[in-house]
C-alpha cells in the first residue's frame, strides 16, 4: 500500500514538472515574438539618410599634371669665336628688341678686315696697271693691222701684237675676278665684325645667363649660348595627358589650373594644340597639350608645377544631385537613372534622366527639381547589393545537431 501511494506521488510530480515546462517555454516563445515584432517594427522604421537637390554648377573634366614654360622665347647665342669682352645684361632684367647684350673681343676681326681691305686696294691698283697694257697692246694691234695691209709689216708681227692684246685682256678680266672674290671675304669678315656685338633678338625679360664675362667661346663646335631672353607676359602649361583621354581634348577647348603654391586661385585659358608626337614614360604613352595663359601679373614662373582641368561639357545654374543617389536603369538610354524621392506618402521611386555628369554629380534634366530630397543607399542596401547570387543576407542558421 505505502508503495503505491510512494508510486502515485512520483507520477504525479513528474505531471506537474512537465506543465511548469511548458508553461515556461510558451513564455518564452511569446516573449520572443515580442521581441521580434519590436525589432522589425524599428527596421521598417529606421531613419533613412537623404540629400536635396540644389541648384548649381556641373563640370565633365579631364585631369592631368603639367609645367609652365614662356609661350615665345630665343636663346641668344653667338656666331664667331673669341673672348666674350661684356655681358651687359643679367638675369632678371627686361630688354628691348635691338638691345646691346654682349661683345666678343673684335680685335680679331678688326685686323682680318683691315688686311682684307689693303689687299683689296692692291687688287684695283693691279687692275689700272692691266687695264692700261691692255689699252696700250689693242693700240699695238691696230697698227700692225694696218701696217700689213701695206705691207709695211710681216704677218708675224701682226701675230704676235694680237697675242699680246688677248693676254692683256685675260689679265684684266683675272684681276676682276680676285677683287670679286675679295670683296666678298671683305663683306663675310665685316659681318663677322658685326657679330662681335650681340643683340637682343626680341623683348622681353633674360631668364637665364649660360656664359661668363670673360669666357672664351667657340662657335665652330656648338652654337655658344650667352643668355636666354623670355617674353614671360603669356606663358605655356605644357600638361601631358594620357592616350586614353587625349582623343577628348580639342584645340580651342577651355582649361583651367591651380599652381601648388596658390591651389586655391584659377587660372584659365584655351586649348592652343595637341602635340601629335607622344612621350612613352614607364610604357605609358602620354601626349603634350599646350595651353597659353596671360600673365602680364607676373604671378607664373617658369617650371611652375600645376594641376589643369580640361573642360569636355559644363552646365551652369541646373539642379544637381550626387551620383550616389541614382541608379542607372540599365537600358538602352544611358542618361535614364532611377532615383528614390522622399514624398509626404513615403519613400518613391522616380525616373530621372541626367545631362553634364562629373565623378560625384549629375545635372538633372527631367524627373527631379531644386528641393527635391532623394533617399541615400544605406550600407545594408549596399551590401545586399554586393552579396554573391543564391547566397541568403538573412541570419545564419546554427549548426546542425
Amino acid at each position: 500500500m505505502m508503495n503505491s501511494l510512494k508510486s502515485g506521488f512520483a507520477t504525479a510530480g513528474r505531471h506537474r514538472r512537465k506543465l511548469l515546462a511548458g508553461v515556461a517555454l510558451a513564455g518564452l516563445l511569446a516573449g520572443g515574438g515580442v521581441v521580434a515584432d519590436n525589432f522589425l517594427d524599428r527596421k521598417d522604421h529606421a531613419p533613412v539618410s537623404t540629400v536635396a537637390v540644389v541648384q548649381g554648377d556641373v563640370e565633365k573634366t579631364v585631369t592631368s599634371l603639367g609645367k609652365l614654360k614662356p609661350k615665345d622665347y630665343v636663346d641668344v647665342g653667338t656666331q664667331v669665336s673669341g673672348q666674350l669682352k661684356k655681358v651687359h645684361v643679367k638675369i632678371g632684367d627686361r630688354v628691348s628688341k635691338g638691345d646691346l647684350i654682349a661683345e666678343i673681343d673684335p680685335t680679331v676681326y678688326e685686323t682680318r678686315v683691315r688686311t682684307d681691305r689693303a689687299n683689296l686696294d692692291n687688287l684695283r691698283a693691279q687692275l689700272v696697271q692691266q687695264q692700261a697694257e691692255l689699252t696700250l697692246a689693242r693700240q699695238q694691234a691696230g697698227r700692225s693691222q694696218e701696217l700689213l695691209q701695206e705691207n709695211a709689216a710681216s704677218r708675224e708681227s701682226v701675230e704676235q701684237n694680237q697675242s699680246a692684246l688677248k693676254v692683256a685682256a685675260a689679265k684684266v678680266e683675272a684681276t676682276q675676278a680676285q677683287i670679286k672674290a675679295l670683296q666678298a671675304t671683305l663683306d663675310g669678315d665685316i659681318a663677322s665684325l658685326g657679330y662681335t656685338k650681340i643683340y637682343a633678338p626680341m623683348s622681353g625679360t633674360v631668364v637665364s645667363q649660360t656664359s661668363l664675362q670673360g669666357q672664351t667661346v667657340n662657335a665652330n663646335q656648338a652654337a655658344p649660348v650667352i643668355v636666354r631672353v623670355a617674353d614671360l607676359e603669356t606663358m605655356t602649361v605644357w600638361a601631358q595627358v594620357a592616350e586614353a583621354d587625349v582623343v577628348k581634348v580639342k584645340a580651342g577647348a577651355p582649361a583651367y589650373f591651380a599652381t601648388l603654391g596658390a591651389p586655391e586661385h584659377r587660372w584659365r585659358g584655351t586649348v592652343r594644340q595637341v602635340m601629335p608626337t607622344p612621350e612613352t614614360i614607364n610604357d605609358v604613352v602620354l601626349y603634350n597639350v599646350l595651353v597659353d595663359v596671360d600673365n602680364r601679373e607676373q604671378a607664373l614662373m617658369t617650371d611652375m608645377t600645376v594641376q589643369i582641368f580640361f573642360v569636355l561639357a559644363e552646365a551652369h545654374g541646373v539642379p544637381v544631385v550626387p551620383l550616389t543617389a541614382l541608379q542607372p536603369t540599365g537600358g538602352p538610354d544611358a542618361s535614364a537613372y532611377l532615383a528614390r524621392v522622399q514624398t509626404p506618402d513615403g519613400v518613391m521611386p522616380r525616373e530621372v534622366k541626367v545631362g553634364v555628369t562629373s565623378r560625384t554629380s549629375a545635372a538633372v534634366i527631367s524627373g527631379l527639381a531644386v528641393g527635391d530630397k532623394v533617399v541615400l543607399p544605406t550600407p545594408a542596401a549596399d551590401k545586399t547589393a554586393a552579396a554573391p547570387a543564391g547566397r541568403s543576407n538573412g541570419p545564419r542558421m546554427g549548426p546542425r545537431l
